[in-house]
């Protein structure tokens, strides 16, 4: 009986394991997708961080925090907002519902593909800041730093979900970009909150990418002085209710 339950869990966890790893391969060898979330990050950072900071070791270390954030959040939102609507207009889910595969496998290998590529994205921007930059952190810095990175992307999957699940997938790419850029400047990602009107400054609070930058500022004593468990806080309270949306829409999605 022990045995049998070992196999069965061994079978699942085997499972889960080979989705994502196809997951991630799939995506990797899509150049619209990965050249743009593994290039653009580092690129942004070169140009502001290393070239306009002119050499200001504070300036780059500032925005190795935000760019950070900046960088996981695309892995999330197209991960799973364009690969769902796309997916969902090909028939692709409807053929998932049709055979005897886990749906959660399905779900949990979109997630581990943008962790990996979040987990990426961070080395590139940290090999780019310390070498380049001057940023000198400590061990335990890098190590937040880069937990941060990885948990930050966690409300731009289930955000993610939501846009892939309402919209199809022609729509998607266009409003995936209309979501993940102007959040990010108006979280005061590209730069810093009071080098931009101040009314940005007061309404960026409403975004949950200012509250992971928020975060990851903190781990490098740059941040605005707000008590963390805020931003954890509203970050939690923002994913679940993605989630709850996600579920909603989904038991509700036509499937072609």
């Amino acid at each position: 009986m022990n045995a049998s339950a070992t196999h069965s869990h061994y079978s699942i966890v085997k499972v889960y394991v080979t989705e994502a790893k196809y997951e991630f391969l799939r995506m990797l060898r899509m150049p619209m997708f990965a050249l743009p979330a593994l290039i653009f990050p580092a690129m942004f950072y070169l140009l502001f961080g290393v070239l306009m900071g002119k050499g200001r070791s504070e300036v780059s270390a500032y925005l190795l925090a935000t760019y950070c954030i900046f960088g996981v959040m695309g892995p999330g939102l197209f991960g799973f907002g364009v690969s769902v609507a796309l997916e969902k207009d090909q028939g692709w889910l409807k053929w998932r519902r049709a055979v005897p595969s886990s749906v959660g496998a399905y779900f949990v290998s979109k997630m581990v593909m943008s962790l990996i590529f979040s987990g990426i994205i961070f080395m590139e921007l940290a090999i780019l800041s310390s070498t380049l930059g001057g940023v000198l952190l400590t061990t335990l810095q890098w190590a937040q730093l880069l937990l941060v990175c990885l948990l930050s992307s966690l409300p731009f999957c289930a955000l993610g979900l939501v846009i892939g699940i309402l919209v199809n997938g022609q729509a998607a790419p266009a409003i995936v970009n209309f979501t993940y850029l102007p959040m990010a400047f108006l979280s005061g990602l590209w730069l810093p909150i009071h080098l931009l009107p101040k009314f940005i400054g007061t309404l960026a609070p409403i975004w949950p990418s200012y509250h992971a930058a928020q975060i990851a500022l903190k781990v490098i004593g740059s941040d605005l002085g707000v008590p963390i468990w805020q931003h954890i806080s509203y970050l939690l309270v923002f994913t679940l209710a993605m989630l709850c949306l996600a579920v909603t829409f989904w038991s509700r999605m036509k499937i072609k």
